[in-house]
């Protein structure tokens, strides 16, 4: 359960988000600058509300009124964003084990196995194409032994028939390791294969929630 209750002001934009999740795969809806990936930096401690509240199954990841506030490494959150931050002086299999928590961690060869990387472990980031890279940052973070994966639009920056053999690697994560997620999406195919529910942002507000 992800209980998310913040305003976070951030120059002109202001962010009122009161939402509490329970699926599997919650995907983020809404146009340009609505402030969905400002949802995800919330949650990964990343910006910090004004206000309110965020919390995950019953641990308290920030609360003003408590004062508590969680750094990013504290949070056992993984996170993937946009631009994937991969980095290049590592090879694959060191970036990786980055942030490997030893004893709760899945193991390397079942993350490599599930998301079908083994061959990649040696080479090095520069080597990687498009698609190799985000499976790599996907790994990564499930490496960190997360209690809740955050996706900013996983698939935005591959192409159609790519995207659609990404997509089952995502589908396995959910269902075989049960990390809830929620990521951001504008795809309306990747959201009904991979959601359980659909959260409409607009304007920094929450806009709708909708089981798919």
């Amino acid at each position: 359960m992800i209980a998310l209750d913040v305003e976070l002001e951030q120059g002109a934009f202001t962010l009122v988000a009161n939402v509490t999740l329970t699926s599997r795969a919650a995907a983020l809806f809404g146009p340009s600058g609505a402030g969905k990936t400002t949802v995800l930096d919330t949650i990964a401690g990343l910006r910090t509300p004004r206000r309110g509240s965020i919390a995950v199954d019953d641990r308290v990841l920030f609360s003003s009124s408590a004062r508590i506030n969680l750094p990013p490494h504290q949070r056992r959150i993984g996170y993937v964003p946009q631009d994937v931050a991969l980095f290049p002086h590592m090879n694959v299999r060191a970036n990786l084990l980055y942030g490997n928590h030893q004893g709760s961690s899945p193991t390397l060869e079942r993350v490599v196995e599930m998301l079908e990387i083994t061959s990649l472990v040696d080479r090095r980031v520069t080597q990687l194409s498009g698609g190799e890279r985000q499976r790599v940052a996907l790994g990564r973070a499930l490496m960190s032994s997360p209690s809740l994966l955050l996706l900013d639009e996983p698939l935005a920056a591959v192409d159609v028939p790519l995207r659609r053999r990404i997509l089952p690697y995502l589908q396995r994560v959910r269902d075989e390791l049960q990390v809830p997620i929620v990521y951001v999406s504008h795809d309306r195919e990747e959201i009904d294969a991979l959601a359980d529910t659909v959260v409409r942002i607009e304007n920094g507000r929450i806009a709708g929630v909708e089981a798919v």
